[in-house]
């Protein structure tokens, strides 16, 4: 059953979107196409949406305008994208399709440009390969993904990672830390002189704003009953995007994606005061970014983070997040 023909069987709490290309032709007018030999200049491609794919796309974009890129690339499995399929490769063949688009969105980074690249564990060593070759390796964050499907004889996977890299070899690249604290429970809460010792106590339980790990266990993956949820297979919570957005960007810097898929980076980016731009093949996709990117105008919520911190799941900064 195609996508957006199954409006009347939804329940009404169900908020996904799934708009058909011919229901949301208005949005593709918004994008940008891709044509040979275009040379485009910053502000032709600020905040917008360009289809096509991402290795020809990268040739038409200005050099050196990106201060931060999250890139979410097919994971080397077979996946179907509502059209497109991608096959499993060999890994040697995944290392050198992994390096042709490194090398093609390179020229865009600033020299002070930060990196985050999403894999899963079986592409995850693929990527740091080719990361490492060109950037320099900060960090690898592995975040739970909370859901997954069962195996009967294997471990269930419901972890992914996401690899930090920088342009430079210095610690010129921006990292606010302070911006992405995690507000958790506290468990033994300890006072000195009668007084909470690093914790507070709120009207919502005793907290302690705690600095970010590599570690995330804080994070759900969207579902039916969520405003950001889409009928895309492997949708990225704008709660993750936020975490990177806000640690490796300042307020109106660009951040650039060069698989938007759903659209998640541009609308975090959006909803938080930052430039956007990005590639991507697939016209349904474009039409569900648009829509997003359409309602973030009014509604600036990000699910789990709340008067400036990250919550943990399942706390009362879910309901914060949503009445925001």
């Amino acid at each position: 059953m195609a996508a957006g023909k199954i409006d009347d069987m939804k329940s009404e709490k169900n908020k996904t979107i799934d708009l058909t290309v011919e229901e949301g032709k208005a949005y593709l007018d918004r994008c940008l196409r891709y044509e040979e030999g275009n040379e485009y200049k910053e502000e032709q491609i600020s905040d917008k949406i360009l289809i096509g794919d991402s290795l020809k796309v990268a040739g038409t974009l200005p050099a050196g305008f990106v201060d931060l890129m999250i890139a979410d690339p097919p994971y080397n499995l077979d996946k179907q994208f509502h059209g497109y399929n991608f096959h499993e490769m060999a890994y040697e063949a995944y290392e050198k399709y992994t390096e042709e688009w490194i090398c093609a969105v390179k020229p865009l980074l600033k020299q002070n440009a930060s990196i985050y690249v999403c894999c899963d564990w079986k592409s995850s060593s693929a990527i740091e390969r080719v990361l490492s070759r060109h950037f320099t390796i900060q960090n690898r964050i592995t975040w739970q993904r909370e859901k997954g499907r069962g195996a009967m004889h294997n471990w269930k996977n419901a972890m992914e990672d996401i690899w930090f890299a920088t342009v430079g070899k210095n610690d010129d690249f921006t990292f606010n830390v302070e911006d992405v604290k995690q507000r958790r429970k506290v468990v033994a809460p300890y006072k000195v002189d009668g007084k909470p010792k690093d914790w507070e106590d709120t009207e919502d339980g005793k907290f302690r704003n705690t600095f970010p790990s590599n570690f995330w266990d804080d994070i759900s993956v969207p579902y039916w009953s969520m405003p950001e949820n889409t009928a895309h297979p492997t949708q990225k919570p704008e709660k993750l995007l936020a975490k990177l957005i806000l640690a490796s960007s300042n307020p109106d810097d660009m951040v650039y994606d060069p698989f938007m898929g759903s659209g998640s980076t541009a609308v975090t980016a959006k909803k938080l005061g930052r430039h956007f731009c990005g590639s991507e093949m697939n016209e349904q996709y474009c039409v569900w970014v648009q829509k997003r990117l359409e309602m973030a105008e009014t509604d600036k919520s990000i699910q789990g983070y709340a008067d400036g911190v990250f919550w943990e799941r399942n706390t009362n900064g879910l309901q914060k997040a949503f009445k925001n």
